[in-house]
């Protein structure tokens, strides 16, 4: 979980970019559209397999 730290006199809106931007870079927002739906591990192994050829 990214934590940020804000100071008193930072604009709200600079420090949610700063915060959005910790989110991307640890990669929470890809995991989470990827765990959103439940998929069967028959699909994940022909995703992977296609992904290959």
């Amino acid at each position: 979980m990214p934590i940020l730290k804000i100071n008193k006199n930072e604009i709200f809106e600079v420090s949610l970019r700063k915060f959005k931007r910790l989110c991307e870079k640890s990669g929470i927002l890809s995991e989470l559209k990827k765990r959103e739906f439940y998929e069967k591990p028959s699909s994940k192994r022909k995703k992977i397999k296609n992904k290959k050829k």
